[in-house]
């Protein structure tokens, strides 16, 4: 589990600021690369030529991948959230991606700050904090009525109301729990194979043929479907995001 461990970097371990250890960590430093990284990506990709040239068409594809998810799940009111969502988007593909490396930066490790559930959990919580402060600022007191399906029967309203607050208050949870497990499972995975394959290696050519050479393919073909999953969390976690943010536009 050491690929998981977050350690002090820069000699950094004794840092504080009003009792609170602040040290610059492994975790922080790739999140501060993949920032590095994706402005550099949408920087390089406003060019607003006219003839737009490939960079800055993978830049306007992504942004208007989103910003069609977000017309076909909030309408036209989506369009004043395609910033953030793209944002929140590409920050977790990047991390995502990032982690996967084979190889070091700069004899660093990769570290995908995405298997841990306090940066997960962050994120959801500020996606979660929009969702409430929209459907607060719009609707007011009427945004309890999110809890009331309509047409509830007169009987079932107050079980009905726990059950969907419950259900609403659990999004947050749900949402941080499914990035952070699927990125960690991927990872653990890779790491009981890569150890099938190096014990196979040391335990000489008959072990190679049975264990190692089935187990480094098994592995070839697992680090592409995590690559797959990479993009596919990330767009789970913006489509979500998205249809929270419908139910506080429109109290469905």
């Amino acid at each position: 589990m050491k690929q998981f461990l977050i350690e002090p970097l820069f000699g950094s371990a004794n840092w504080e600021l009003a009792g609170f250890n602040i040290a610059f960590t492994n975790s922080a430093l790739w999140m501060a690369i993949t920032v590095i990284l994706l402005w550099a990506f949408v920087a390089g990709g406003m060019k607003r030529e006219l003839v737009p040239g490939r960079w800055q068409m993978a830049v306007e594809s992504f942004t208007g991948f989103i910003d069609d998810m977000l017309e076909a799940n909030v309408g036209k009111e989506g369009r004043k959230y395609v910033s953030y969502i793209f944002s929140l988007f590409m920050f977790i593909l990047f991390a995502n991606l990032l982690g996967l490396l084979p190889i070091g930066v700069l004899g660093l490790h990769p570290f995908t700050f995405t298997s841990h559930f306090t940066v997960t959990g962050v994120l959801a919580v500020i996606s979660f904090s929009i969702v409430l402060v929209v459907g607060f600022w719009k609707h007011g007191i009427k945004f309890f009525t999110l809890f009331v399906p309509h047409g509830t029967p007169v009987p079932m309203i107050l079980p009905i109301a726990l059950i969907e607050f419950f259900s609403f208050m659990i999004r947050p949870f749900s949402l941080a729990l499914r990035l952070f497990v699927a990125m960690m499972a991927g990872h653990v995975l890779l790491k009981v194979l890569s150890s099938f394959v190096i014990d196979g290696l040391n335990a000489g050519v008959g072990t190679s043929l049975i264990v190692a050479i089935p187990s480094f393919a098994l592995m070839i073909a697992i680090s592409a479907l995590e690559i797959l999953v990479a993009g596919i969390q990330a767009y789970v976690f913006a489509l979500l995001t998205s249809l929270y943010i419908n139910d506080a536009e429109h109290l469905h």
